[in-house]
């Protein structure tokens, strides 16, 4: 067993599981994708630690912690089709394509998207499909979709991305307010959404879902 293998499970056994992160195919998947393959070569050592990780200046991978229970929260089921926005450098889509049946990956970096198309590929989520593009604006083409999850803090999601989720979908978005946020779970039914809290966390904003605040004097 390798260095990261122990790593690995460590974080699971350490991180994930006192969570109440019970679903076994969200465990298994955690266990399964080695998450250091996923981050710059510079970024290796730090592959594991129980906090989010900047990848760039405008993408972050979420704390295991964080991610593991909003997956938890989603209940994603092995026929689902699900939006992973915001995706790096693939390991959440990584981790989302081990549990779903297929993941459509939005990257609005086209360096990271390239990258990520990459790395999936030779660590061999083959259901995973990257498509480079503004966040804010999915993928409706591959859609409509079971789940949608964002990987980043939000303060608003757009009517383009709700309009991807099915009927009776859900979605997962960690809204934040100043340094606090909170995860909440939207369930679409009958066109409406019902907003529920999961539980607390915190993430840097994703800059396409930042409020546009104007001001007036």
């Amino acid at each position: 067993m390798s260095s990261y293998d122990v790593r690995r499970t460590t974080m699971v056994a350490t991180q994930v599981r006192p969570s109440d992160v019970t679903k076994f195919p969200v465990i298994d998947a955690m266990l399964a994708v080695p998450r250091e393959r996923f981050v710059p070569r510079d970024l290796l050592e730090a592959a594991y630690i129980g906090e989010n990780l900047s990848l760039s200046d405008e993408r972050s991978l979420l704390e295991p912690r964080t991610f593991a229970k909003m997956l938890d929260a989603l209940d994603i089921q092995r026929e689902d089709l699900v939006l992973d926005v915001a995706c790096g450098y693939g390991y959440s889509s990584a981790v989302i394509g081990h549990i779903a049946e297929a993941v459509v990956a939005v990257e609005s970096d086209n360096d990271m998207a390239a990258e990520a198309q990459v790395l999936l590929a030779e660590n061999g989520a083959d259901g995973v499909a990257v498509h480079h593009g503004p966040l804010q604006e999915g993928a409706a083409q591959f859609g409509p979709f079971d789940v949608i999850c964002i990987q980043g803090g939000v303060e608003t999601v757009s009517e383009t991305i709700i309009d991807q989720l099915k009927e009776d979908g859900r979605i997962a978005c960690l809204f934040m307010d100043g340094p606090l946020g909170e995860v909440r779970i939207g369930y679409k039914h009958a066109r409406q959404m019902n907003w529920r809290r999961a539980f607390n966390a915190s993430a840097p904003l994703l800059d396409e879902f930042k409020l546009n605040r104007t001001f007036s004097f």
